[in-house]
């Protein structure tokens, strides 16, 4: 049985340009934003939220070391759509923060690649062990770490954010 032709009238199926790319100007300010609008919008947290945010960001800038540390942005027909940032937090421990994907960007496997090539960069550099917080509630990016055999370590309920949460501390042998 061969393959049935396209209708002579179907519009061909878009081709998405996806790239990941290092830092640039402006992206971690773009991080923080997005940050803050989307979960606000998706998960009700408050603006202290996007405070918490704008910390680890200005802390990471400020003492960023490109030789053990790293920053991927995912763009999708050129437009940033994504984020993850591998930060050292010892010789043999890094820690995975800021995964983020856009609304538009969600189904595309950008969560599972930006979180391959840090993982990818941290062997690379020898690393141990990586860690990473995250909430309860963040079932597509918990999904990802678990296939990629981070396990779970702690789980604490808490009050921030302007919202009753579950923290979680995951971790990874490497």
């Amino acid at each position: 049985m061969s393959p049935t032709p396209p209708a002579p009238n179907a519009a061909p199926i878009p081709t998405r340009t996806v790239v990941l790319r290092g830092l640039q100007p402006g992206d971690m300010g773009w991080v923080v934003q997005q940050h803050g609008e989307i979960y606000a919008r998706e998960y009700g947290l408050d603006h202290t939220f996007e405070a918490l945010v704008a910390e680890v960001v200005g802390k990471f800038l400020r003492r960023f070391d490109p030789a053990w540390e790293n920053v991927w942005i995912a763009e999708v027909d050129g437009v940033r759509a994504g984020s993850v940032v591998l930060v050292r937090k010892s010789r043999t421990v890094a820690q995975l923060r800021l995964l983020l994907l856009t609304p538009a960007a969600r189904g595309l496997g950008l969560g599972a690649r930006l979180t391959d090539e840090c993982l990818a960069f941290a062997r690379g550099k020898g690393y141990r062990k990586v860690v990473l917080w995250t909430q309860s509630t963040l079932t597509a990016a918990r999904s990802i770490y678990a296939a990629r055999g981070f396990r779970l370590t702690v789980s604490e309920p808490y009050h921030g954010f302007g919202q009753d949460l579950v923290g979680e501390t995951w971790e990874l042998r490497l």
